[in-house]
């Protein structure tokens, strides 16, 4: 890292919540860097489906027991009241749930196909490592929104994709 710091303000009484790293050019490469190589080589893409929505579902259960103590951290950063805060955190815990119930399902579409006795199948796939840019007033839903369906999406190799093809050709 750079060492340089931004201070986090509360938007309410303007007091300092808290001091932390601000990334330059060169630590956003590092980490993209750092991602890719956690994507291709990491543990979580051997992780089962059934695994991935079983530790999304634990992060639902988190943010759930935690709700307080988030929602106040939440009207802190944004400014936004206790109450709007709870119902987010209700709605960031309902994003995980949803994702981790569609972990373990099959979401490829069947389509017709032009060879006689076959079919095609659809399938969304994660293709790599991804940034994004969350606005102030809903920073953990955006975050929720974006990360939860590629951290429960499934992975496929090479081999097992030209597998499912032979099994929908056969």
């Amino acid at each position: 890292m750079n060492g340089k710091t931004r201070e986090i303000i509360n938007p309410y009484n303007q007091e300092v919540i808290e001091v932390v790293a601000e990334g330059n050019e060169e630590d956003t490469k590092q980490a993209i860097k750092a991602a890719r190589e956690a994507f291709d080589h990491g543990d979580w893409k051997s992780t089962t489906a059934t695994e991935r929505g079983e530790k999304v579902l634990h992060i639902a259960q988190l943010i759930e027991r935690d709700k307080e103590e988030l929602a106040k951290l939440e009207s802190l950063d944004t400014g936004k009241t206790l109450t709007e805060s709870r119902e987010d955190m209700d709605d960031i815990a309902g994003v995980f749930r949803y994702f981790a119930g569609l972990a373990d399902k099959d979401g490829g579409e069947i389509i017709d196909s032009p060879i006689p006795n076959s079919q095609s199948k659809v399938v969304r796939e994660p293709v790599g490592v991804c940034g994004q840019i969350t606005p102030w007033n809903y920073p953990l839903l955006q975050a929720a929104w974006k990360n939860c369906p590629s951290t429960c999406s499934r992975e496929h190799d090479r081999d097992e994709a030209k597998r499912n093809y032979a099994t929908y050709n056969d």
